[in-house]
């Protein structure tokens, strides 16, 4: 009786390797054919006056004297 259970826990190791290889497998396909624009515009990152991330430059303030 061990021995038939035995052999069905590895048929179900074997079925979650092989499912989980396959998972990878997709999302690296996917990853890969999803289009990314690199440009350097997008990555840049700016600072407002109170320390936080924006995605956009802060227009300067014009000082009149």
């Amino acid at each position: 009786m061990a021995r038939s259970q035995n052999s069905f826990i590895k048929k179900l190791k074997a079925e979650k390797k092989r499912k989980k290889r396959q998972e990878k497998i997709q999302k690296k396909i996917e990853k890969k054919n999803q289009e990314t624009d690199g440009s350097l515009d997008n990555m840049l990152a700016y600072l407002d006056e109170e320390g936080n991330i924006i995605s956009e430059p802060e227009e300067p303030e014009e000082e009149t004297n």
